[in-house]
């Protein structure tokens, strides 16, 4: 049970709030968007109000979910630029460059040794290799170029070229969306074997380390050069 001293203050209005926002400055907020299915990566402009209602979900639920946590838990992730941007290339790129091309491998024996069950991920392994090659491209763009340009210019201007990556983040979005979509949202059926089971267990972290990843840059890195952190 949650020392009521450490809770999140009953007066902050969170329903009126961004996902982001709320993501970045409560710990434990991911945690419990990802479990109402609430986009706080991709769509963290978006406030709790509008996208609870959206998905047609109790407001007042989340509300009270989030007024549990113990506010005063150490932060998620750091704040200083440099140490972000170390955290994102170690924690994130680098874990989505090892890892996915495991779940390809595994999504096109699934789809070939169960192409004829009516729940098989059709097209999964191929959504895969195509998100796999935008993400590449977009987090080589990231260490190449951006990421050494906020290191040159902590406190810089840089919003048109991150204006870029969150469209290219908005693109990974959708196509996350449709790995879900395809997937039923992860749901095995009865029978899966064992390599059906591993390919989404992967993918259910994955989609965890996906959005966590793009929130940090989103919602906490980003906002620092665009004169808004």
């Amino acid at each position: 049970m949650p020392n009521p001293d450490r809770q999140a203050s009953p007066s902050l209005p969170l329903a009126t709030r961004p996902l982001g926002h709320l993501a970045r400055d409560l710990p434990g907020a991911t945690a419990v968007f990802r479990r109402h299915r609430l986009d706080f990566c991709c769509g963290g402009e978006t406030t709790l109000e509008a996208a609870a209602r959206a998905l047609q979900l109790d407001i007042a639920e989340i509300e009270r979910e989030l007024l549990a946590l113990d506010v005063q838990a150490p932060a998620e992730t750091p704040h200083d630029p440099n140490t972000l941007i170390d955290l994102i290339v170690s924690r994130f790129h680098d874990v989505h460059r090892r890892e996915l091309p495991e779940l390809i491998t595994l999504a096109a024996k699934v789809e070939r040794v169960h192409q004829s069950h009516p729940d098989v991920p059709a097209g999964l392994a191929a959504l895969l290799q195509k998100m796999q090659d935008e993400l590449q491209a977009h987090m080589q763009k990231e260490e190449q170029i951006l990421f050494p340009m906020m290191r040159r210019n902590p406190g810089g201007f840089l919003a048109p070229p991150i204006a870029r990556m969150r469209e290219e983040h908005d693109d990974h979005g959708l196509m996350l969306r449709r790995v879900q979509d395809l997937t039923h949202d992860l749901r095995l059926p009865a029978e899966a074997c064992n390599t059906w089971r591993a390919l989404y267990a992967g993918l259910d972290k994955f989609v965890a380390d996906f959005m966590q990843h793009v929130h940090t840059e989103n919602n906490i890195l980003f906002p620092q050069f665009e004169g808004r952190g």
